[in-house]
């Protein structure tokens, strides 16, 4: 008797409310009218159990939390909320629980703040931080030239050129094709041909405006793909060898992905979604892909067939928003990080005629707390890796393949806007073994690079760098 009345207390403030419509409110208004009188207002526990102390009496994986959320326990006193919430709004009540769980187990912990002058240590390596240069605006990419000098990108639309002793020459190459910085938009990845020293070529990634839309002031913009050579300062042999559709170039400022990496005379390419969902999973679409073309622009015969007409090119497809790229220095491999929503960053291997999932499976929900779906898997859709909830805003990627830091060979340095840090992670026979933040709250890294001499370069934003990071002496 005693349980059933404990059982109908608890549903009480459920009762109580006037039949309130729980699919058009926010995740966090939900758990404050249907939790929080049980848990506390901020998860501290109270009648019921602390959500944020990782003791989970009815199971710890996301579908044992969503089981206890939707059938509950009358004998325990947990009431069932599947009558009122639907299975898309379970799931991500159960991000949201992942978040608050995340941000309690990681308050009290001391991350790598490095400093300039002073030593940081980590697991395996310790080193010290060093600003290359700080004259930069919004700088997005690097890319490091057979002299000694490194290119880098801004998003505004410069292409700079920094010497081998770190001084930024104060005038952009002149004469680079036309950028329209639009949101997340503007010249994005800058990378050299694997045979630069020979050819001279260097790849762009960038935002261009429709042609239409030249003289007007709110243009539809799009991922495009340009290389040219830089003479007496200056770009020239200016060539487009991959754009979209001109029906996929829009007004939105978001999700235009781009990285390049380059293998046995191909070029490796993501295209962000552009806030088109769905439109990633239409093959004829040019958004929502990873590309494999030849390094002139050529489409390779051999690529993977679809059902379905694929925009050319077409590796994968299904993808939201990568941002990192990068071959595996041993394997071959491609690998890829990629933003997904709040929650559901995600490290993919990205294997050709493959589909990524988004947005019909994710592990995240939208940014305002309503629901994107219920289904983090499907049949005949490529599970990541592994994956961050919270997100960590993944940006930049690359393989240490230098000497300076031998116990971290081959090891994957994963970039972070929002969480402002680097991580390390060790893959072993495709799967990540182990994961350690080896820099944390200096700035947004948006990209990360093994250096010719084998030094990490980082850049970062806000505040707008590019530092190195140097075996500790």
């Amino acid at each position: 008797m005693k349980r059933l009345l404990f059982a109908a207390m608890l549903t009480a403030p459920l009762m109580a409310q006037d039949n309130p419509d729980f699919s058009k409110m926010k995740i966090d208004q939900v758990y404050q009218t249907l939790c929080a009188s049980c848990h506390g207002a901020k998860f501290e526990g109270g009648v019921g159990g602390s959500l944020v102390d990782g003791i989970w009496k009815y199971g710890s994986t996301d579908e044992d939390i969503r089981k206890a959320i939707r059938d509950g326990n009358a004998e325990l006193g947990m009431t069932p909320f599947g009558t009122v919430l639907d299975d898309q709004k379970i799931r991500s009540m159960v991000i949201y629980l992942r978040e608050k769980e995340k941000e309690t187990r990681v308050a009290g912990i001391q991350f790598p703040k490095p400093k300039p002058g002073e030593v940081t240590k980590t697991d395996l390596e310790n080193y010290q931080i060093e600003i290359v240069t700080e004259h930069l605006a919004a700088p997005w990419a690097i890319a490091f030239l057979p002299n000694g000098e490194r290119l880098v990108t801004e998003k505004k639309g410069a292409l700079r050129l920094i010497d081998s002793k770190g001084v930024l020459d104060p005038t952009p190459i002149e004469g680079i094709p036309t950028v329209e910085q639009h949101g997340q938009g503007g010249l994005m990845e800058v990378a050299l041909h694997p045979e630069y020293a020979e050819n001279g070529w260097v790849y762009l990634g960038l935002s261009e405006p429709h042609p239409e839309d030249l003289e007007k002031d709110k243009k539809r913009v799009m991922t495009a793909v340009h290389r040219g050579k830089i003479k007496d300062h200056k770009w020239v042999e200016s060539e487009v060898i991959w754009r979209g559709r001109l029906e996929d170039y829009s007004t939105s400022g978001a999700h235009f992905g781009t990285r390049f990496v380059f293998q046995d005379g191909y070029l490796f390419f993501p295209v962000g979604e552009r806030g088109g969902n769905m439109k990633a999973q239409d093959l004829e679409r040019a958004i929502g892909k990873f590309y494999r073309i030849h390094d002139d622009g050529r489409i390779p015969t051999d690529n993977p067939k679809f059902d379905g007409t694929a925009h050319p090119g077409t590796w994968s497809y299904g993808h939201r928003n990568p941002q990192g790229v990068a071959l595996h220095p041993v394997t071959g491999e491609l690998w890829s990080t990629e933003h997904g929503p709040r929650g559901g960053d995600e490290l993919n291997l990205i294997k050709p005629g493959k589909n990524y999932g988004w947005p019909v499976v994710t592990l995240g929900m939208n940014y305002d707390g309503t629901p994107i779906t219920d289904l983090t898997q499907k049949e005949g859709m490529e599970d990541p890796v592994t994956a961050w909830v919270p997100s960590i805003a993944v940006c930049g990627l690359d393989f240490y393949t230098g000497k300076r830091f031998p116990k971290w060979e081959n090891d994957l340095l994963v970039g972070a806007l929002a969480q402002q840090e680097i991580r390390r992670v060790r893959i072993e026979n495709q799967k990540v073994v182990s994961q350690e933040v080896i820099m944390k709250n200096i700035g947004r890294v948006r990209d990360v690079a093994t250096g010719p001499d084998g030094m990490i370069y980082v850049v970062l934003n806000s505040p707008d760098q590019l530092i190195r990071l140097i075996p500790a002496k």
